[in-house]
């Protein structure tokens, strides 16, 4: 289904760093990697894409001292996963398009995310990064145009299901294979980090990125 979009709306940025990280077992937003944590590693990124970029957060943690240099937006639920973030910055800018990472992606590098950007069909409800050929739409690297996302707020508040994940496969997604398919690994546990800190010393752009 297509939920009224049109190709030139408006598009930001969002940078999900509101997770409780239970798995991790401490704030994955403040661990390094490549010389920066993984907050400020994100907002780069993303920053280098697009102008208008923000970063969802819990309540709670708008004045913490990795978040508070940038802009945030606070989660409207509690218990919905990252749901919670993307719908907080829809009913900030209802009329606009968002681009969403997750801050757990280490070797998210700016190439793919200008391959997301330029390839986003805003006639479809969303565009979305896969890893292969046929694969799974990446929820936490992908575009969702604000028709879905009130669509979608509405399936939420209703107590409807709150996963990215399942309702890009309900709608209308345009999927595009990653360039580089490690770039959409999230890293869950210290052990995962700490192999894809390995992968980005080798990587003198991304090692070499300053936090902005």
């Amino acid at each position: 289904m297509a939920l009224s979009n049109t190709a030139t709306t408006p598009l930001r940025g969002l940078v999900l760093a509101g997770g409780e990280s239970r798995r991790m077992g401490t704030d994955k937003a403040t661990l390094q990697a490549g010389g920066v944590n993984l907050l400020d590693h994100a907002v780069s990124a993303m920053r280098a894409v697009l102008a208008d970029v923000y970063v969802a957060v819990r309540a709670g943690q708008r004045d913490d001292p990795v978040r508070q240099k940038y802009t945030v937006i606070e989660d409207r639920f509690s218990d919905v996963g990252p749901a919670a973030g993307l719908l907080a910055a829809h009913a900030r800018y209802p009329d606009a398009a968002w681009l969403v990472i997750a801050c757990d992606m280490p070797l998210l590098d700016e190439a793919s995310l200008i391959y997301l950007r330029d390839g986003r069909d805003g006639h479809s409800d969303a565009t979305a990064l896969a890893a292969e050929t046929g694969g799974r739409a990446e929820p936490l690297c992908a575009i969702y145009e604000p028709g879905t996302l009130a669509a979608f707020l509405a399936q939420v508040s209703a107590g409807g299901n709150p996963s990215p994940s399942a309702w890009l496969a309900a709608v209308q997604t345009r999927i595009l294979v990653a360039p580089d398919p490690g770039a959409l690994v999230s890293a869950n546990t210290k052990a995962e980090l700490a192999e894809m800190m390995n992968k980005i010393k080798s990587r003198p752009d991304v090692a070499n990125r300053k936090p902005q």
